[in-house]
């Protein structure tokens, strides 16, 4: 049986990940930062693990909680949005974005990427196409887009140093969501972002190189 671990899976994208893989007879491995929405994940059939990507112990921990696992696909897809406003940052906000936006994933994807190697698979961070600096065309949202730009190069260093050792490593625009991120006017439901990231890391050739692609498979520039 495959299995994929979902960092991430509350809500949103990342539950509708969870609940896809696990109707497609996978094992699924879903992390939540509330008890009560482990428990709502475990009653759709994933075994949950509680984890705050902002806590530095619990990142740590997770390496031998899953000690011993072997993972087709890894997704981090934890992530948050920050001010919607362009003003003057605050500390806590740039440390709120940047600590679950790129901190998280500098700890997390060098303890996964190994148990991804074990069976040359899949490992994906969900980023964006406002992380991009070949095709920017505006500034809005310049701290969501400096961390998911961060994300990016963490992404990159990571398969430089697991892709030869059988990680494929990918960047996944998952597209403008109906999510609590997305707002209501969004284009894309969950159900259809969720199932085209699935197909574009189904279909996804084995690279020691990263890409960056949108949820339907496209390339996007770095």
């Amino acid at each position: 049986m495959a299995t994929t671990l979902i960092i991430g899976a509350s809500r949103g994208i990342g539950h509708e990940l969870a609940r896809q893989y696990l109707d497609s007879g996978w094992r699924v491995i879903a992390t939540a930062r509330q008890a009560d929405d482990c428990a709502a994940l475990a009653k759709l059939g994933a075994q949950t693990q509680r984890l705050d990507v902002t806590d530095m112990e619990g990142c740590a921990a997770l390496g031998w909680k899953l000690d011993g696992e072997h993972l087709d696909v890894a997704i981090l897809n934890a992530g948050v949005y920050g001010p919607r406003h362009d003003g003057f940052p605050l500390q806590t906000d740039f440390d709120d974005v940047m600590h679950t936006n790129v901190l998280a994933a500098m700890r997390l994807l060098p303890t996964v990427a190994p148990m991804v190697c074990a069976v040359r698979g899949k490992l994906a961070v969900i980023s964006s196409h406002m992380g991009s600096l070949s095709e920017r065309g505006n500034p809005t949202g310049s701290l969501y887009r400096a961390s998911k730009a961060a994300l990016n190069s963490v992404l990159i260093d990571t398969a430089l140093k697991y892709g030869p050792l059988g990680a494929t490593c990918v960047a996944i625009h998952p597209g403008w969501v109906r999510t609590d991120l997305g707002g209501p006017s969004a284009d894309l439901t969950p159900q259809q972002s969720a199932q085209g990231i699935r197909s574009t890391l189904a279909g996804l050739a084995s690279s020691d190189r990263a890409s960056f692609l949108n949820h339907d498979g496209t390339p996007i520039g770095w």
